[in-house]
């Protein structure tokens, strides 16, 4: 019996990887019958290939100078190895001996052939050095929480990321695994972005002009220097005399002054940064490919939104880069100098496009109805205003039934970008709010760090403070009014259920930290070192702390109805910590619905994501039930 035809797809905001040799050949992920797989596609020819075939799909890939295809072949709990294939055809191999299995930590493809893998597994983080088909040797291998970050050029230094607020924030390794230099976070929090290409110009006061104000940088909100604010205590490093081609160049961002910092790392001048070129939000950046390049292409988010700009290092010029209004969820620039980007909005499905128009693989094709109307709201906060954005139904009254749908991390952030979860509650009838918490990123240095109330509290007052505004507009109808997160937003769901029991008519928790002691006992070491951070130490030396921020501490006191969406091999948020949880439903005697899945914490498939959508939706249409349908159609044109 043929099975029926798939009616959905899934599309995940990953850009092509362009061959280093041939422009024109790339490898993207895109949808196979609702699965995230590999796909090969010559723009030239426009021709193209489905590469992988798996029955719970495949994420990861990458193509060397060789043009051989690198994608990860995992298991349904994340685990797996590199292999490899002829970007034309031909069977797929190991990529390199020698390597164990575990989940991905970074992978760094150099000149000649060699490569560098990063992975974790329950022994710690591996980095390991080889050429493809080889047998590698181990270059690192630690406990601490990190990943591969980048491989020279040459294969002479290799960088490894760890906690940005660390004391290891980045750690620089010759191949035989001495230790060239470490980079601290513990007083500014910094992080790598990756190595120059080959024979990229290094600045040097001696040889270029001093700093100028950006023209036009009044205009654009957060982008005007801050004076002082970048020169670093004690005397500054006197920098060399010009560019130096063959000495490796490593791009850092450094927060410093309630800013981000866009800097540079060489042997023998450690951390300098370019103080004409700082930023209110979060950014983050990346080199132009290509041999004597000394140009930047940096994404800043803010406020829900994103920009790009291009920076110069010789000139100490930056230039917007014009982009649709919206997100942009990745960009990449070219060596032709066309930068790649895949933008979103609100109503728009992702689509990779190019700042030239030239065109680019794995767009979606389905024509998908737009439901409702966009706004933002402010609300005053004790740490500043609170953004939330506002999806509301086009064809039915106000007051609606209203959805708070959380958004995950903590360090995230929502973004005026088309989310399915949206456009099925607003088609369903919901009014649907996103807010960007405190803790969120887009929003600064200050608000990321605001944890005044305390772990998941401060989050939940803010979830308390947006719904009393939507209601208070009339966007939302009191006695209607349901949460919705995954993850850290499943998280939040479930402490503001329990904690403020009264506010919320019913909740969905999907893939949800629930127990947070039990949690950090099965998680991984990177989870382990993120909760030490967040509460202050482990749950032994910090056990109020914990427990004060634990949904498993309120859940007794839920009075609404609960969805709990689980799955079997969730590393990040791990089966055993949502028993601990649902132990303490049954024995308080709450009411609620449960759901396994048998994926890990990200699914490729897209089956698994529907179902999911699906029973929600049901769910809370017992508890939220939405107002009819008018008869006449509303007035309002969309906003587009």
């Amino acid at each position: 019996m043929t099975p029926a035809p798939r009616s959905y797809g899934v599309y995940r905001p990953v850009l092509p990887v362009t061959s280093p040799r041939h422009p024109d050949r790339m490898v993207y992920t895109g949808d196979a019958d609702g699965r995230c797989e590999i796909f090969t596609w010559d723009r030239s020819t426009d021709t193209g290939r489905q590469l992988t075939d798996r029955p719970h799909g495949t994420l990861l890939c990458a193509i060397d100078e060789d043009e051989a295809v690198w994608w990860f072949d995992e298991d349904r709990g994340g685990s797996g190895g590199w292999r490899t294939q002829d970007f034309h055809s031909g069977p797929d191999r190991p990529a390199l001996a020698g390597v164990p299995h575990g989940r991905p930590a970074g992978l760094a493809l150099a000149a000649g052939g060699l490569v560098a893998v990063g992975i974790r597994s329950h022994e710690g983080l591996g980095i390991h050095l080889g050429r493809r088909g080889g047998i590698a040797t181990s270059v690192l291998h630690t406990t601490d929480s990190g990943a591969l970050c980048d491989l020279a050029p040459d294969g002479e230094l290799l960088a490894v990321s760890g906690p940005a607020y660390s004391a290891r924030a980045v750690t620089l390794l010759s191949p035989d695994g001495t230790i060239v230099a470490v980079l601290s976070g513990t007083g500014e929090r910094t992080w790598a972005l990756g190595f120059a290409p080959p024979l990229a110009s290094l600045p040097g006061s001696a040889s270029l002009p001093g700093p100028e104000p950006l023209p036009g940088s009044a205009s654009l909100p957060g982008l005007a220097p801050s004076p002082g604010a970048t020169s670093p205590p004690g005397p500054m490093p006197v920098p060399d005399p010009g560019p130096m081609p063959g000495r490796p160049l490593l791009l850092v961002m450094r927060e410093r002054a309630g800013r981000y910092h866009l800097g540079t790392w060489a042997p023998g001048r450690g951390v300098e940064l370019l103080p004409w070129c700082s930023f209110d939000t979060e950014t983050t950046a990346r080199w132009y490919p290509g041999p004597g390049t000394a140009r930047v292409l940096l994404r800043q988010d803010r406020h829900g939104r994103s920009r790009l700009f291009t920076a110069d290092l010789q000139r100490r010029e930056l230039t917007p880069v014009p982009t649709p209004q919206g997100s942009i969820l990745d960009a990449a620039p070219a060596a032709d100098g066309d930068v790649h980007f895949i933008w979103t909005d609100a109503v728009n499905v992702p689509r990779a496009l190019s700042s030239s128009g030239a065109s680019l693989p794995g767009q979606s094709r389905w024509r998908l109805p737009r439901f409702g109307h966009r706004q933002d709201l402010w609300t005053p906060g004790p740490d500043g205003p609170l953004h939330t954005l506002v999806t509301t139904p086009a064809d039915r009254p106000a007051p609606h039934p209203l959805v708070l749908l959380v958004h995950g991390g903590p360090a995230d952030h929502d973004r005026d970008a088309y989310d399915p979860q949206v456009q099925a509650l607003v088609g369903s009838g919901y009014a649907v709010a996103r807010v960007n918490y405190r803790g969120s990123t887009g929003y600064g240095p200050h608000w990321r760090s605001a944890y005044s109330e305390g772990v998941g509290h401060t989050q939940v007052a803010d979830l308390v403070r947006a719904r009393a505004e939507l209601l208070d507009r009339g966007i939302g109808r009191e006695g209607a009014v349901g949460l919705y997160g995954t993850s850290w937003g499943g998280y939040l769901t479930l402490l503001a259920m329990g904690t403020r029991p009264d506010l919320w008519n019913a909740g969905v928790a999907v893939k949800p930290l629930a127990d947070c002691v039990t949690a950090f006992r099965h998680s991984t070491p990177a989870l382990q070192a993120l909760d030490t951070a967040l509460f202050g130490g482990t749950p032994d030396e910090v056990p109020e702390a914990y427990a004060h921020a634990s949904p498993s501490s309120y859940a007794a006191a839920i009075r609404s109805p609960l969805l709990v969406v689980a799955a079997r091999r969730d590393a990040k948020c791990p089966p055993e910590q949502v028993e601990a949880y649902l132990a303490v439903l049954r024995a308080g005697g709450v009411a609620h619905e449960l759901m396994w899945l048998d994926s890990g914490h990200d699914g490729y498939d897209g089956a698994d994501h529907l179902a999911v959508i699906r029973k929600s939706l049901r769910f809370l249409g017992r508890g939220l039930p939405p107002a009819p349908v008018r008869a006449e159609p509303s007035p309002h044109p969309e906003r587009r």
